[in-house]
């Protein structure tokens, strides 16, 4: 038998808290983390290198990072665009006149 997904859009969960809420408990768990000896600081060199890493295994597919590359443009570009709204009322104004 097949899990079923749920297809509701409401929050369900941690998802459903308020941020301070979740904010408390990922502080309790970080803390038991810390204290069991389970958690993991990365000094800046160590972070540095994984960073190396991971970019040096995304951007080996090219056809990925021109994808990226696409939608960081469009993305770009369509914050520097001005709203339609205003400039179509601007227009029809100016015919009315």
């Amino acid at each position: 038998m097949m899990p079923t997904q749920n297809t509701s859009l409401t929050p369900r969960g941690f998802a459903a808290m308020d941020s301070e809420r979740q904010r408390e408990i990922s502080s309790i768990g970080g803390r038991a983390a810390h204290a069991g000896g389970h958690a993991h600081r990365f000094t800046s060199e160590e972070a540095r290198a994984a960073g190396r890493k991971g970019g040096s295994a995304v951007s080996r597919d090219r056809e990925h990072m021109a994808t990226i590359g696409r939608r960081g443009g469009r993305s770009r570009s369509r914050a520097k665009e001005p709203d339609e709204a205003p400039s179509a009322a601007i227009k029809e104004f100016a015919h009315e006149a």
